[in-house]
């Protein structure tokens, strides 16, 4: 038995029809020429094989009784992989259109709470003869560094299969009522403590932080802290959705947009941050215009210790400024640089007061209605908005995965939509790219790939825009 954290069991109680809250990948894999066998049937004998070393992938939920704390987790010790692994064909031709429509319906399908919450699937019938890998996982069981650990485990560094750890998934017996109850109680007295323990020192950090309006040194130059708060301009972007989900996805070469930011002594995600402004700039120009006042977005950063290799969310969600109100782009990066760097710095310096964990007494009831209500109300679409889309930049595995003998050549990262919050966009290092996952509600977003194609034209502006330009040509003196 183990217990849900505050974070993750908050995935579980503000999940509704229309706002599924589990995240995803999708990867392709190239077969080696003349490979044979069925490769979904590959894909299930070796997770069978692995499922003892990935224990997260055997674990269902428990719930509390009258569900009035957090559930536990609880050691199922199998998968139904007939259930868990399937199969899809695309319809021919199988372009990459018809693949990210088919993984963006799969994404805003619920995964079943009575299993192991996760699923695979493998996606045959691609015109350019690789094969489609969609994962599915609730976010009640990883955050997006966990999730790389997971595919480090699942996945392979070589073609041939290095030898790994032999053993069975253990099978614990369902606790009862009263031990559930119990362990609820026990645990978040202790939290309580650690969190009344805390508090003298968040209240001195706040106060530290927002005290003086610059923000901490060592951020950068001429950026404030102050400027990455409040409400951002209303766009298309930010309304009620539904349960309709677009996916588009972009690659980018790593070594672009190392250049780039070794180019403007800037760090790399924010590149991917001012890239996602240029893509912005240019989406909204065709839907609604670009607003005066800049969009916010909202940005998880990770509060994982190095070595820490827990299966639990440990992250924290802050706001920076995209500036998108700037037309030049150099500017813009350099205002997005300024922006995210006083956010790190200020996260950085308050990491060992902002929590991961707190009590769940109440919390399933108080956040199901509030998820209910907020989704009804149509809220969403009438009050300006703490944010505008969200933006993770995951960092991935340097060198190429296999399975089953198969390389993977992309790693596109699906997420999260909520009311309000149309769009996210979720990034991931892999293997000397820069793959980009657009996920998108339909009922803000008709078409995800023009944000791909825009983000791409993002990238060529801020390239073209940082060459030197040629002086003033001189007339060329002649022979008397």
């Amino acid at each position: 038995m183990q217990a849900l954290s505050g974070v993750d069991g908050a995935f579980l109680h503000l999940e509704t029809p229309q706002t599924p809250m589990h995240v995803g990948s999708l990867h392709l894999f190239e077969r080696p020429p003349g490979a044979r066998g069925d490769f979904a049937t590959a894909v299930r004998r070796l997770m069978k094989q692995r499922l003892h070393l990935a224990p997260v992938l055997t674990r269902r939920l428990a719930t509390m009784p009258l569900q009035f704390a957090n559930p536990v987790w609880v050691e199922d010790g199998s998968a139904d992989l007939d259930w868990h692994v399937q199969r899809i064909t695309l319809p021919a031709p199988g372009t990459q259109a018809e693949l990210e429509d088919t993984v963006a319906r799969l994404h805003g399908e619920r995964l079943d709470r009575t299993r192991p919450l996760w699923r695979i699937w493998v996606i045959e019938g691609l015109a350019c003869g690789e094969i489609g890998y969609y994962v599915q996982v609730h976010h009640a069981l990883l955050d997006g560094k966990a999730g790389v650990l997971l595919a480090q485990t699942l996945f392979d560094p070589s073609p041939e299969p290095p030898p790994r750890p032999r053993g069975r998934a253990r099978r614990a017996e369902d606790p009862g009522t009263l031990a559930l109850a119990a362990a609820a109680l026990a645990r978040d007295a202790g939290l309580y403590v650690r969190l009344a323990r805390q508090l003298p020192q968040a209240l001195q950090l706040i106060g530290t932080l927002f005290g003086s309006p610059r923000r901490p040194r060592g951020a950068g130059s001429g950026g404030h802290l102050r400027e990455n708060l409040g409400f951002g301009p209303k766009t298309a972007l930010n309304v009620a959705i539904g349960p309709e989900r677009g996916f588009a996805a972009a690659s980018v070469p790593l070594d672009t947009l190392k250049a780039l930011a070794a180019a403007h002594e800037a760090k790399l995600n924010d590149i991917v941050l001012a890239l996602c402004s240029g893509m912005l700039r240019r989406w909204l120009a065709a839907h609604g215009g670009v607003p005066k006042k800049p969009l916010l977005a909202t940005m998880p950063i990770s509060l994982r210790a190095s070595g820490d290799t827990e299966f639990t969310t440990k992250a924290t969600l802050s706001l920076v400024n995209l500036h998108t109100d700037i037309a030049n782009p150099i500017k813009r990066l350099h205002a997005i640089r300024d922006a995210a760097g006083a956010v790190k710095s200020a996260t950085q310096r308050a990491r060992g007061v902002i929590p991961t964990d707190f009590p769940s007494l109440g919390a399933p009831w108080l956040l199901q209605g509030l998820a209910a209500l907020y989704g009804a109300s149509g809220i969403a679409g009438a009050m300006p908005p703490l944010a505008n889309l969200v933006i993770s930049n995951v960092p991935g595995p340097r060198e190429p995965l296999y399975l089953a003998g198969a390389r993977m050549t992309n790693y596109w990262p699906l997420s999260i939509v909520e009311h309000g919050l149309g769009l996210n966009v979720t990034v991931m290092s892999y293997a000397g790219a820069m793959d980009f996952g657009f996920t998108t509600a339909r009922a803000a977003v008709g078409d995800a790939r023009e944000l791909s194609a825009a983000l791409l034209q993002a990238l060529d502006e801020l390239v073209a825009a940082g060459r030197p330009r040629p002086g003033p040509r001189r007339a060329r003196k002649t022979a008397a």
